[in-house]
C-alpha cells in the first residue's frame, strides 16, 4: 500500500468521526446541553488519531519531502496552515467545554461553533489531499521515497503513537458514528 492509501484510509475514518462531532453539535444546538463525556471522546480522537497520529505521519514525513519538491510547495503550505486552523478550532472546542463546565451557559454554543467549523474545515481539506495533493505526491515521488515513506509510517505508528493504539481509534470512530459512549 503507497503511504498515500494509508493516510486516505485514515481520512476515512476521521470524516465518520466529523459526522459525530456534527451530530453532537446539532444535539447541543436543540437541547442547550453539553454532553461532556461525549466531546472528550470527540476531543480526544481529534487531538490523538487526527492531529498527534495522522497530521503527524504528513507534517514530519510526507509534507518535508514534498517541500523538496517544487511544484507541491504552495499547496503543502497551504495543508500546514489548514492543520494549524483546525487546532485553533479544537482550541476553541476545549475553551467551550471549561466555560460550561464552569456555569456559563455561552460555552455551549462556542463548542457548537468550534465543532462545525472544524468539520468543515476538514471535510474540505481531505477532499483537497485526497483528490490533488496525494495525487500529485504519487506522481512525483520516486519508489524508493514511497517505500521509506511506508517505513516511516509503520515506524510512527509503533514507537511513537504506540502499538494497536491506532486500532484503539478506529474502535472508538465507529462506537462514535453509531451513537455508543
Amino acid at each position: 500500500m503507497r503511504p498515500t492509501e494509508t493516510l486516505v484510509e485514515e481520512h476515512r475514518i476521521i470524516l465518520v468521526v466529523l459526522e459525530a462531532a456534527e451530530r453532537e453539535a446539532t444535539r447541543i444546538e436543540a437541547t442547550a446541553k453539553v454532553d461532556n463525556p461525549r466531546l472528550e471522546q470527540l476531543s480526544d480522537f481529534f487531538r490523538n488519531f487526527a492531529d498527534a497520529c495522522h497530521h503527524r505521519k504528513e507534517e514530519e514525513h510526507l509534507f518535508k519531502l514534498l517541500k523538496k519538491k517544487p511544484p507541491l510547495r504552495g499547496p503543502v503550505a497551504v495543508m500546514l496552515q489548514e492543520h494549524e486552523m483546525g487546532r485553533g478550532f479544537l482550541r476553541s472546542v476545549k475553551e467551550g467545554l471549561a466555560a460550561w463546565a464552569q456555569g456559563n451557559p455561552a460555552g455551549a454554543m462556542q463548542v457548537v461553533e468550534g465543532l462545525r467549523s472544524y468539520a468543515e474545515l476538514l471535510r474540505a481539506h481531505i477532499d483537497k489531499e485526497n483528490q490533488v495533493l496525494f495525487p500529485m505526491a504519487d506522481r512525483v515521488l520516486t519508489p524508493a521515497e514511497q517505500e521509506q515513506l511506508t517505513v516511516t509510517f509503520e515506524r510512527v505508528e509503533k514507537e511513537e503513537v504506540g502499538e494497536g493504539v491506532h486500532e484503539q481509534y478506529h474502535r472508538m470512530a465507529l462506537q462514535l458514528a453509531e451513537g455508543k459512549p
